[in-house]
């Protein structure tokens, strides 16, 4: 029996239709004669969805008993021993009640496909693990039931249910989505128009990277080695030279003319050491075209064009941008240039664009080589002029012009070593001028065709040639390998410098810098390891490549930086003279690591310093802002005591009153002041169990006046899991706040909703309000916004709210008020149990 399909409906929010186009899929399957079932779909009240239900078999749920509550979930043993062709499990990130068989309903789909048994089913761009961070960021929620990627990437089918973000508002105020009570928190909170629109295009970009897996796959399964253009993917090949930029940003220009455009930035380097290019100008072009949405690449090659178009090929790229050489025109008799080779080798399926600039023509100036080492190809050209050259020299002066004359037939051959010399270097030369000896007195001094001279004049002439020809060869070479080795220590020095201002201006981590490492020394990994002594284990500190070094014994290259650390690479030894340069980015590194130890020690002082900070601030409090009520109470208890004053009842009741107030107003205050302590020691540590908020929040508001607020709590909610005492007094603190600016008659509201799996409480006031750009300040200690009065607090009312939501795991922020005014929004997590009920279908809707 084969393993069954997985089909999976993605959208981007709930309300989309996922489950509605389920069940569409299984009335055409069923229509076509498909044996199709119903494990598990939850409509959540939605008449249109639960109409589809209709004519469909639904095999019973399993009842489960958790916390004195009955629960149903998915019977896998019931669907497996129905065994139909094709089984509808709605919600593939659900979690389980406690007792069943797994712990995920993902896990229970897999049960059933290594039964044979194909599947359908829905899930929402949010519950995907890998994007919780980004989910997070961008609406405020944090998913609590997600799925692993791999789950769905397995699936063999993906359909995206697709829906505008206006018309999803439209379908959500109109009731389709969430009940009436529920619409209002829900358009103003997790489907607004910017929180919808991110998520449509997550969900698009995933899909669409996914399409993009299975093309590369199949591809590669088929062995397609031609371009299919299914995307615009524009490579811009690079030298390092200054026109590099304008390449990259004419290439992204042409990428936005296409949806989905996608730009790579390849520079191929050789595998002999240092890069021909200049590292500071390749820095500047990876900055430029990760900033214009790009990605860099450096690419190991001999054959340039060959590398180049190998790996366009490899990335399935639809065009490659060059710019025109920079060769001058008499150096094209060594070849036609990279750009015309790779336009005339691309093919039929990949454009080639060759973009003028203003270093066409130019020269390519000296080459930036690593040493004094010719290369193998400069070293077999030599050979060849230093021994074929003379033999082919002699054959035209023997045959084309044979009476020349001795003194001329030498300056020939002293040209060919000279020439042998500049290509090969100094064995080449002396070769030259050994086989250009034996030759000019073989066919040129009499009596020729013998080695026997007889005019001494001719000998002289010959030895003179010799000590000439390799007086020269030895001096040519010689400034061949000064010139190489200036141009080497020029591109040290470039990448030094290079690297040593990042480093002061703290541009690089520690990371970047190890792959500028591996790049330019075309390794396979680098890292940096350290340890606490001689005979402490190694531990990495930062690492770069696939299988990185554990140790410098396993490095085929290793420097070490000082004691105990070491700069460890892998991919091939590198020659002596390299060394000079990665000793500097060794020390380097450990600068860097230096550096960022140092930030992080920072970061500690900075927080002992705020912390010096609040005491301070604590010390100022004390001694000014607690004063008021104290003397409101020590002038009140005078007064009292007084004996040469008769107090009559009233007076004697409003001193009382007054004591009763400041005493109060001490209590808040120092509460407040306790409070903020135990949160920057870290010492509240919440109690959580689960509550109902219509029993907490009245609680919160004994010290505000009887008709100051008007209370909104539905009895119905959910339960929340949290530190009761630490949730009233954040609520107190936010109902305290707003009573204060809110305008006289004006009751400041408080209200709780349920959106998805939270609980939000708005505590909504009519007061002045407050900008934009201070609305994160005012949760700050000792913030206190406009004119309100010195005795009024110590403006640590708000910080102590947030930092007790945050410790129940909540979030705390503010908005404005429509009509004027501002709206704290404290939301919380429902407790488990409801939670489970939530996403089983039990009570209320799962979360988005």
């Amino acid at each position: 029996m084969g393993r069954g399909k997985l089909r999976i409906y993605l959208g981007a929010a709930p309300g989309v239709g996922k489950t509605y186009a389920m069940l569409s899929e299984a009335h055409r399957r069923i229509e076509r004669g498909t044996d199709c079932v119903v494990a598990f779909v939850e409509h959540h009240n939605r008449p249109r969805t639960e109409v589809m239900l209709h004519g469909l078999e639904e095999i019973p749920r399993r009842e489960l008993a958790y916390r004195d509550t009955t629960f149903t979930e998915m019977d896998v043993d019931a669907v497996l021993a129905r065994h139909p062709e094709v089984a509808l499990v709605d919600e593939l990130p659900h979690t389980n009640i406690p007792g069943s068989r797994n712990t995920k309903r993902w896990q229970d789909i897999e049960e059933l496909l290594a039964a044979g048994i194909d599947v359908i089913s829905t899930v929402n761009i949010q519950h995907l693990e890998s994007l919780g961070d980004i989910v997070e960021s961008i609406t405020g929620v944090r998913q609590q039931e997600t799925v692993p990627d791999e789950v769905v990437r397995r699936a063999d089918q993906i359909e995206l249910v697709d829906m505008s973000p206006p018309a999803l508002r439209r379908r959500m105020a109109h009731g389709n989505i969430y009940k009436p009570d529920k619409v209002d928190a829900a358009l103003s909170n997790y489907f607004r128009p910017g929180n919808l629109t991110a998520l449509r295009e997550l969900a698009l970009l995933w899909l669409a990277d996914r399409v993009d897996a299975y093309l590369q796959e199949y591809r590669s399964e088929h062995r397609v080695s031609a371009i299919w253009g299914s995307r615009e993917r524009i490579v811009v090949g690079l030298t390092g030279g200054p026109e590099g930029r304008t390449l990259i940003r004419r290439a992204a220009r042409l990428a936005e003319k296409g949806a989905g455009g996608e730009v790579l930035a390849v520079y191929i380097s050789r595998s002999d050491g240092l890069t021909s290019a200049s590292p500071k100008e390749l820095a500047q072009q990876r900055t430029l075209v990760e900033d214009l949405g790009g990605t860099f690449h450096q690419v190991v090659g001999e054959n340039i064009p060959v590398a180049l178009l190998d790996f366009a090929r490899g990335v399935n790229a639809t065009q490659i941008v060059l710019g025109v050489s920079r060769r001058k025109g008499w150096q094209y008799v060594f070849g036609p240039g990279v750009g015309s080779t790779v336009a005339r080798d691309s093919g039929p399926d990949l454009d080639v664009h060759l973009i003028t600039h203003d270093e066409a023509g130019k020269g390519r100036g000296l080459p930036v080589n690593r040493g004094a080492r010719l290369g193998r190809a400069r070293i077999v050209w030599g050979w060849l002029a230093g021994i074929a050259g003379p033999l082919l020299l002699t054959w035209l002066l023997s045959s084309v012009a044979p009476e020349v004359g001795l003194a001329n037939d030498m300056l020939l051959y002293l040209a060919l070593t000279v020439a042998a010399a500049l290509l090969g270097g100094l064995f080449p030369a002396l070769a030259s001028a050994a086989v250009g000896s034996l030759l000019l007195n073989w066919y040129f001094t009499p009596p020729v065709h013998t080695f026997t001279i007889a005019d001494p004049k001719n000998i002289v002439a010959i030895a003179i040639f010799v000590a000439v020809a390799v007086s020269v060869a030895s001096v040519v070479d010689l400034a061949a390998r000064r010139t190489q080795q200036a141009a080497r220590l020029r591109a040290e020095s470039e990448i030094l410098s290079f690297l040593a201002g990042n480093v002061l201006r703290g541009e690089t981590s520690l990371e970047a810098l190890l792959e500028r490492v591996r790049e330019t020394f075309g390794m396979e990994s680098a890292a940096l390891l350290e340890r606490a002594s001689d005979v402490e284990p190694w531990t990495c500190a930062g690492s770069v490549g696939p299988r990185p070094c554990r140790s410098p014994e396993d490095a085929d290259v290793d420097v070490p930086v000082g004691d105990h650390m070491a700069l460890a690479l892998s991919g091939r030894v590198l020659p002596a003279e390299d060394r000079r340069v990665l000793a500097a980015f060794a020390a380097q590194a450990a600068v860097v690591l230096d550096r960022r130890r140092l930030r992080e020690e920072a970061d500690q002082a900075r927080a002992l310093a705020e912390g010096n900070r609040i005491r301070t601030a604590l010390l100022a409090a004390v001694s000014h802002d607690l004063r008021t009520p104290l003397a409101g109470i020590k002038a009140a208890v005078s007064s009292l005591r007084s004996e040469d004053v008769a107090w009559s009842d009233e007076d004697r009741a409003e001193l009382l009153a007054g004591i009763e107030d400041g005493a109060d107003r001490l209590d808040n205050l120092v509460g407040n002041l306790l409070d903020m302590s135990r949160l920057q020691t870290g010492t509240v540590t919440p109690i959580i169990r689960e509550v109902d908020l219509d029993e907490v929040v009245p609680m919160a508001l004994g010290g505000v006046p009887e008709d100051s607020v008007e209370l909104d709590i539905p009895e119905t909610l959910p339960m929340v899991g949290v530190d009761p005492g630490l949730l009233e007094r954040a609520v107190a603190n936010l109902v305290e706040n707003a009573v204060k600016y809110s305008p006289d008659a004006t009751p400041v509201l408080v209200k709780a909703s349920a959106i998805a799996d939270r609980v939000e409480i708005r505590v909504i006031d009519r007061g002045p309000g407050v900008p934009d750009e201070a609305k994160n300040r005012i949760f700050e200690p000792f913030q206190r916004y406009g004119d309100a009065p010195r005795g009024a607090g110590v403006g640590l009312g708000l910080a102590v709210a947030r930092g007790f939501t945050e410790a129940l795991g909540g979030t705390l922020g503010a908005e404005d008020t429509p009509g004027g005014g501002l709206t704290m929004v404290l939301s919380l997590r429902l407790a488990p149990a409801q939670h489970l009920a939530d996403t089983s279908g039990a009570t209320y809707s799962p979360a988005p």
